[in-house]
């Protein structure tokens, strides 16, 4: 490939043009779907899984629901805090896009002026996925497989070099968990509050909701089951 001629040695380069030559081979109208999962489809998703977490908290409603969704809280948080740490890191780092000192990129994403280092949707991403692992691990791995694939779908669009993309995982990973203890120790207290507030608390248990491993008989077989039990005594 013409690209790996410039690039060198780098390999930060060598797989920006790698990954990036994926997008000259696709058919047109598979790019413009990257273009958008890339840059809008993904937070969407991740935002959709967040909420069908929160659905799934408050259905099942478990001992620790206030806690989970105190996780579910987090993740946004973390995830705005990390985009806050991140830049003043563009501004010290002042790493140009690839596209600016690299030819031959298939640059799918236009009007991107601002500094490459880190990736404000690797980053953003990264955090709500290892957020949402901190309330719920099933939908945590999911989250963060979004993120994954929000990374390679940044490196395909010519937007941001690999590395770009892994300071922004750990830039969100590395706040959500250093961060989580003190969170979890000022939101989960609030959750509870709010779990015992008689309209509120329907963000934490759905109205009905039964927690695990506790059955509700309708008054009729509650009786019927004592008087079972009193025939078999």
């Amino acid at each position: 490939m013409a690209g790996l001629a410039e690039s060198g040695s780098n390999p930060d380069v060598d797989l920006l043009y790698d990954i990036n030559g994926l997008a000259k081979d696709a058919p047109h109208w598979f790019d413009r779907i990257m273009e958008f999962v890339g840059e809008w489809g993904l937070l969407l998703a991740m935002v959709l899984l967040v909420v069908w977490c929160w659905w799934s908290v408050r259905r099942r409603a478990d001992a620790d629901a206030a806690s989970s969704v105190a996780g579910l809280v987090w993740a946004p948080l973390a995830a705005g805090i990390a985009l806050l740490v991140n830049v003043p890191i563009r501004g010290f780092v002042e790493r140009p896009r690839p596209f600016v000192d690299h030819q031959g990129l298939d640059v799918l994403v236009n009007g991107k002026t601002d500094f490459s280092f880190v990736s404000d949707h690797a980053t953003l991403t990264m955090a709500m996925g290892v957020g949402l692992f901190v309330a719920n691990r099933k939908f945590g791995l999911a989250g963060i497989g979004l993120a994954l694939l929000e990374g390679f779908c940044r490196v395909y669009m010519g937007v941001h070099y690999p590395t770009d993309v892994i300071g922004g995982f750990a830039l969100g990973t590395a706040v959500v968990l250093l961060l989580s203890p003190l969170a979890m120790a000022l939101l989960t207290p609030v959750m509870k509050a709010v779990e015992k507030a008689p309209r509120a608390g329907l963000l934490i248990r759905a109205r009905g909701a039964v927690p695990a491993g506790q059955e509700t008989l309708i008054p009729g077989a509650r009786a019927e089951h004592s008087e079972e039990r009193d025939l078999a005594a």
